[in-house]
């Protein structure tokens, strides 16, 4: 069944080649195709184009679709193109003429935008909670380890004494930002498209208003023509945003391969988290940070790859469209699996102590000697040529401690306050709203 469909088939190669992979993604956009339909019918009963009775046996039979959805229990059936049709052909033969009636005043391509919109919506929310715990972790990590001084590099040369509370709290931070970076994205996916029909709007007294506020929108994508051309453009934002955390989480898996490293040995996994070599008894690989750092690598060129399929399209919808959602499920599930397993790995990491009292590690502390001097009144050039001609003689000394008390140091952390900075962001979020307004469609 295609919804376009008229007195004759297309040749089997171009249809397997223009649906593609779309019947089994458009398994994941079900739910969301039945609420936007739920929010359709109730329009359509405002205006007149159904009945009262009408608008009753549809939304029953929409909410029984969705829960077998939420079962599992849900497929196209052979033959069938897309979602869309699978719905309206589950309605028509429930209900006949009724569910004939529920494509009125929409096309596929907005039906296909409202159930984007509202899985990227509910998507990105998932992927804020998980990263949100993988900070709390971070954090947690931050406080319990504060006094446990680690060698800070620049040019990956020893540079500067620094601790594993300021690296749990570097990345606890970086996390922080990176979902601030996906409130452009929020706002986004929160308008809403319904309405828009092919690009043209409809002739059908809509009103795209009330569907806005039962699907829990923000707003509308007013105009009929730029919700279509925005199409590739809020998925490339949804994205840039997701590549933020990945690139934190790749710098982070990055540091814990080094740092684990026999030369390093800062930490260290248990054995069932990491793996073995076929004929060396002693490894223990990092593979799970290797993969994290390869997937999250991947992940950082997608919004680029969504540009190249967009780029110099005129306005109206094209095919090429499709072609997206092959190139956005799976970085979202590839996230979600990485924020996991970054989560599993640092709950059970090991910290090593003392690492600075190894002699090799003495010259992390000239600047701190050479502030000594300073606040003693030397001047610092002067400072730091005495403190290098110690280094250079090889009479270099320190006590090897650290006094460092401004905000955002070893000293001072401001963990709490980084704590605030997030939930100052999460609040910008309206879930609970958008949630809300789910429920009761779902009633």
């Amino acid at each position: 069944m295609k919804l376009w469909q008229k007195d004759t088939d297309s040749l089997k190669e171009v249809e397997k080649f223009t649906v593609g992979k779309d019947r089994e993604l458009d398994v994941l956009l079900a739910r969301y195709d039945v609420l936007g339909s739920l929010a359709h019918i109730q329009m359509l009963e405002s205006i007149g184009l159904l009945t009262k009775e009408e608008l009753s046996s549809l939304r029953a039979a929409l909410k029984a679709i969705y829960k077998e959805i939420e079962k599992g229990n849900f497929s196209l059936e052979d033959g069938v193109e897309d979602i869309h049709s699978q719905i309206e052909l589950l309605l028509t033969q429930q209900l006949g003429d009724a569910g004939k009636k529920i494509h009125a005043a929409r096309s596929r391509n907005d039906q296909v935008l409202v159930d984007l919109k509202l899985y990227l919506r509910n998507e990105l929310e998932e992927i804020i909670r998980l990263t949100e715990r993988l900070f709390e972790l971070f954090q947690q990590r931050s406080e319990e380890h504060k006094n446990d001084l680690l060698p800070g590099y620049t040019h990956f040369q020893l540079a500067m004494p620094s601790s594993f509370g300021l690296w749990f709290g570097a990345y606890a931070e970086s996390l922080a930002d990176d979902i601030a970076s996906l409130y452009p994205a929020w706002l986004l996916v929160n308008k809403n498209p319904l309405g828009s029909a092919a690009g043209y709007g409809s002739s059908f007294p809509i009103n795209r208003t009330l569907t806005t506020q039962l699907l829990g929108f923000s707003d509308l994508d007013h105009n009929v023509v730029y919700a279509q051309m925005g199409r590739g453009k809020v998925e490339r934002i949804f994205l840039q945003g997701l590549s933020n955390i990945a690139a934190t989480l790749a710098k982070c898996a990055m540091d814990g391969c080094v740092f684990m490293n026999q030369n390093f040995g800062f930490i260290s996994f248990p054995d069932e988290l990491t793996t073995g070599s076929s004929i060396m008894p002693h490894k223990k690989n990092p593979d799970v940070l290797e993969l994290v750092r390869a997937r999250c690598n991947q992940i950082q060129s997608a919004p680029a790859v969504i540009q190249s399929v967009i780029s110099n399209l005129p306005s109206g919808y094209h095919r090429d469209f499709q072609l997206i959602k092959e190139i956005v499920f799976p970085v979202i599930g590839h996230l979600k699996d990485c924020i996991g397993m970054m989560h599993l790995m640092f709950s059970n990491v090991s910290i090593r102590k003392d690492i600075l009292n190894d002699e090799k590690y003495l010259h992390l502390f000239t600047v701190e000697e050479m502030n000594k001097l300073v606040l003693q009144g030397t001047p610092l050039r002067d400072a730091y040529r005495e403190i290098g001609m110690q280094v250079a003689e090889g009479t270099f000394r320190s006590s090897g401690e650290l006094h460092h008390t401004h905000e955002g140091s070893a000293g001072n952390l401001h963990n709490e306050e980084i704590a605030k900075m997030l939930q100052k962001t999460l609040q910008l979020f309206n879930f609970d709203e958008v949630n809300l307004a789910l429920k009761k469609l779902l009633q």
